[in-house]
């Protein structure tokens, strides 16, 4: 492809060569460069692509976007035109150069231009929130193949084309990574792409140029700030609300305070839907019931509104009711029936997130959950609580090289609301297990939480499967759908499911 022609929709400066040059491939890393690629320099939290053209040049890249001025920035640069005669050339060789005011929001174009717009060709849904992104994105997925739909996923545990599993690194990947993906979904026949929109992707312009036809706001609560991502709550609020910017429908969930004060003053009313489970709104929950039997933890709502209906939903607790909303309003106006949104729901399962494992339900319900800070263990274990177990037992560590304060508030939590509290291993990292711990403990202690330790997680496990009785909520917290444990740098294999799985099945 002409480089003119990816570069249609960006402003730009052409500082040197020309924009006829023939582009074989798009590289944003240096170490990817191969002949004729066009090279974009990114400037990263740690490292600076503009300090690597060299190496693309001498990779094969024909071509180059900056967004900085070289001149007196790199002295490697400067050094090795001197070296090769070229004096004090902007840059060395005869490489096309381009200059654009942001390199992250040109390589989305250019994506975009590359793989042919493929996000066009796609029903695009997008939701962002602190809690809940997987679960709902889960939720309708399910609801459109129910449909008969061929869905693409995107979002923290990889990209699903159908039933491919495509592994990705980021919750939201690079923007050229997603474009590739939107191509790969639109070959494949997929109808619809539903994914998740972190706020660093809008913050490093992942998404940008895409237009959703749903954009979705799940919910926000302080995280994600500190070095490397967000400075403060308001400005990871400024970033979750872009979604709204992107969006031709804007889909909120007002049981959340600041969803609530967006769809009163953030949104157009044209291109609004909001749910509750509290309020009335575009699609409401009048009625939502706990239902506990031995191989299913979830609830039963009656919804009003754009449908009148009642849904099952294998999942516990108000917030995956909050989400179970936001999925079916979504579903609903892309016109699928009420049949295949309860029929959808009914299947939904998501690997980690309040998973339980059925295996194990003649003996306890046990669940699995990806919980691993303060506030989403308070409301994991408040809402089971909610469910009055004859006795509430969890099990967690702490990530090492994390900060003590996360560790003595989930500490608190679990003082707080479970009967007993298994301490054990959790990606420690290079730390010690003993020391994580011990700030675990300082928390319990402040509500006076009933504790055993058992390092080995695999052990304690199975402690538990050897004690834990019908009537019992057993909850595994940390790991999820994660199958590793990370160790002094060494990462070994670690499925909870299957350690219960197998030891239930020895066991019988």
């Amino acid at each position: 492809m002409k480089l003119s022609e990816l570069l249609n929709n960006v402003e730009y400066e052409l500082l040197q060569g020309n924009i006829d040059t023939d582009i074989s491939a798009i590289e944003y890393d240096s170490r990817k460069v191969k002949e004729n690629s066009l090279f974009v320099c990114m400037s990263g939290f740690a490292s600076d692509g503009h300090g690597y053209i060299t190496r693309a040049h001498d990779l094969g890249a024909v071509a180059v976007i900056v967004e900085k001025d070289l001149n007196g920035c790199h002295e490697a640069l400067e050094k090795k035109a001197q070296e090769d005669g070229f004096g004090d050339t902007y840059v060395p060789y005869t490489m096309t150069v381009i200059k654009v005011e942001d390199s992250r929001k040109a390589l989305a174009k250019i994506s975009a231009a590359w793989f042919g717009y493929p996000s066009r060709k796609l029903v695009m849904i997008g939701l962002t929130g602190t809690k809940g992104k997987t679960t709902t994105t889960h939720m309708i997925k399910s609801i459109l193949e129910a449909a008969g739909h061929k869905v693409g996923m995107i979002g923290t545990m990889g990209s699903m084309i159908g039933d491919m599993k495509i592994p990705t690194k980021n919750t939201t990947p690079e923007s050229y990574e997603l474009h590739s993906l939107f191509s790969k979904m639109v070959e494949q026949g997929c109808r619809y792409c539903v994914m998740e929109v972190s706020s660093q992707a809008f913050k490093l312009n992942r998404t940008y140029g895409i237009t959703f036809d749903y954009g979705g706001f799940l919910n926000i609560s302080p995280d994600h700030i500190g070095p490397g991502e967000h400075a403060d709550f308001e400005e990871y609020f400024e970033y979750k609300k872009m979604i709204f910017d992107q969006s031709r429908t804007a889909v909120i969930n007002i049981d959340d305070e600041h969803g609530a004060k967006l769809a009163k003053n953030g949104v157009s009313s044209e291109k609004l839907l909001t749910v509750s489970t509290r309020h009335e709104a575009s699609l409401y929950c009048d009625k939502l019931e706990d239902i506990w039997e031995p191989d299913l933890l979830g609830s039963r709502m009656h919804v009003k509104g754009l449908m009148e209906d009642a849904f099952i939903i294998p999942m516990p607790g108000r917030f995956n009711a909050e989400n179970a909303l936001v999925a079916a309003v979504i579903c609903k106006s892309c016109n699928v029936s009420n049949i295949y949104i309860e029929k959808g729901l009914r299947a939904t399962t998501v690997k980690g997130r309040t998973q339980v494992v059925r295996e194990a339900s003649h003996i306890a319900t046990f669940i699995i959950d990806y919980a691993h800070n303060a506030l989403s263990m308070e409301s994991l274990l408040s809402m089971l609580k909610g469910y009055n177990p004859e006795k509430l037992i969890c099990l967690f560590g702490g990530g090492g090289n994390k900060p003590k304060q996360r560790r003595y508030d989930m500490g608190a939590a679990a003082g707080k609301y479970a009967d007993l509290t298994i301490l054990t291993e959790d990606n420690p990292r290079y730390e010690e297990i003993e020391n994580i711990n011990n700030d675990i403990i300082v928390g319990l202690d402040a509500y006076n939480g009933k504790y055993e330790i058992i390092l080995d997680r695999k052990e304690a496990i199975e402690h538990l499967i050897d004690t834990a009785k019908p009537g019992y909520i057993v909850a595994l917290i940390g790991k999820g759908h994660e199958t590793y444990q990370d160790v002094k740098g060494v990462k070994t294999y670690f499925c909870e499911e299957e350690i219960i799985r197998e030891y239930v099945k020895n066991k019988s």
